[in-house]
């Protein structure tokens, strides 16, 4: 059934929404303007409620929806037609969702009611936790509580037509109809094409994700696709976050060095820094990280001091007098390869090839001698392992088998590792750039303080929600 219902709100900072619903009849409260407000002209409206917060997209672009504020008015291109839609979508996080679509008639102070030339359709579906509802047979009531942050057109509605479905407690076909807390909202990034989904954990230490669901999301047939999942949590130890990561396979490493430049472009968006603040400390397993955005978009980060000690790497095959592993040998197959081992918070082994030779890695069977090196008993954490070919002192190439992901198209720390053993091994010079798959890194391993620095790009590739 269809019935006309005039209504108006007027918005404050703190505002309640109330819906009452019944089998045939709807009150939706709607925006209305202010006195002397400008006259209004026909285009469409869109108001988005989201969990996180944020400043309106430039004009002609979708704002993600991680950077959405919590309640926003934007106007969108002019309609051919003088109705308005306006499309509610209320944070899926809170006590229910709701996604409607209402066609109204407008007036401002400055401008006569525009007529509706026919009923509009209102289309209702929720999820509720039984707790937090009294739901009858053929009634609904509820209220949703939103901070307003600065909406920059208000409007007032009359002879609003609807139509509500009827036997709302039924409704259980729609995909928004299932459990709303069950969904995990994410950022997918990728540096250099070594992907992954990245989760904002900033209320809580405990990771939203367990490793066994880590690997289904992972999953590119059957999930969302990534090399890992990492969770921008809480600071710990005076830090201003802490990153925490699962690989494709359930474990977590200590560090990577492409997941924390997708972490630091990931907390500048979903902070809206832009540029107010380029730098900030990261907890993770490898200790202390200083990411750093730069004026061009790429992301510096600190990786710290590389650690050379073999029991630290870890790694069992015999040290040097100073217990390094550099120009060691290591037998896979029959076959001697030369390695050096590095520690860049997580364990690397750096091959040059076997003999004298130097290696073309565009020619490796790496699916096959990279899960090798990965479970040898040398190793006795696993290890990350890169295969490098040196085309100059300052110029490398590698391709990289990820303990816990497999082939990949980047790994940073193991570029930073690659870096450190071309230089033990009289190879390169301090400042290098080294290509991969997913294109170049540039890496410096500084003298003056022992520290490597790695620049590189991080974007976003999409978002999303998936249920879990």
């Amino acid at each position: 059934m269809v019935k006309n219902q005039t209504s108006c709100w007027e918005p404050n900072e703190t505002s309640e929404m109330l819906f009452d619903v019944q089998t045939s009849q709807l009150n939706v409260p709607l925006f209305s303007s202010p006195p002397n407000s400008p006259p209004l002209s026909p285009s469409r409206h869109s108001i988005d409620l989201h969990p996180f917060a944020g400043r309106p997209p430039p004009p002609g672009r979708r704002t993600p929806a991680y950077r959405r504020p919590v309640a926003s008015l934007q106007r969108r291109r002019p309609q051919a037609t003088d109705r308005r839609r306006t499309f509610f979508h209320f944070n899926p996080t809170a006590v229910m969702s709701i996604a409607a679509f209402v066609s109204a008639s407008l007036t401002s102070s400055n401008t006569r009611s525009l007529p509706v030339t026919s009923p509009s359709s209102f289309h209702l579906t929720y999820s509720l936790k039984p707790s937090s509802l009294a739901l009858q047979l053929n009634t609904a009531k509820f209220t949703i509580t939103s901070l307003l942050q600065n909406p920059n057109s208000r409007f007032s509605v009359s002879a609003m037509s609807a139509t509500a479905q009827e036997n709302l407690s039924q409704t259980s076909s729609s995909f928004l109809d299932q459990r709303e807390t069950g969904l995990l909202h994410f950022v997918k990034y990728q540096g250099l094409g070594n992907d992954f989904i990245m989760v904002n954990n900033l209320d809580s230490m405990e990771p939203k994700v367990t490793p066994e669901q880590a690997v289904k999301l992972c999953d590119r047939n059957f999930g969302i696709g990534a090399d890992g999942v990492i969770f921008a949590m809480p600071g710990r130890n005076g830090t201003d976050y802490t990153m925490r990561i699962f690989n494709s396979d359930g474990s977590e490493p200590e560090m990577c060095g492409n997941g924390v430049r997708c972490f630091a472009k990931f907390i500048s968006d979903l902070n809206n820094l832009n540029g107010r603040q380029s730098s900030f400390t990261v907890h993770t397993g490898a200790g202390l990280i200083i990411p750093e955005i730069q004026p061009d978009g790429k992301v510096k980060v600190d990786m710290g001091e590389p650690v050379l000690m073999a029991s630290d790497i870890p790694t069992k095959i015999p040290p040097n007098k100073d217990q390094s592993v550099v120009k060691a040998k290591i037998d896979i197959d029959g076959v001697s390869w030369n390695v050096t081992c590095v520690s860049m918070g997580n364990p690397h082994c750096i091959t040059f090839g076997t003999g004298n030779q130097n290696l073309v890695v565009d020619e490796l069977k790496l699916a096959e001698i990279g899960p090798k090196f990965e479970h040898h008993a040398l190793f006795p954490a696993r290890t990350n392992t890169e295969f490098v070919q040196v085309l100059s002192r300052s110029h490398l190439k590698m391709r990289v088998w990820e303990r816990g992901a497999g082939a990949t198209l980047a790994c940073g720390t193991g570029a930073c590792a690659v870096v450190v053993a071309a230089i033990l091994e009289g190879r390169s010079d301090r400042n290098c750039t080294v290509d991969l798959p997913g294109g170049p890194l540039e890496i410096e391993w500084r003298e003056e303080d022992n520290h490597v620095y790695m620049t590189g790009p991080a974007e976003v590739v999409f978002y999303g929600s998936v249920q879990l």
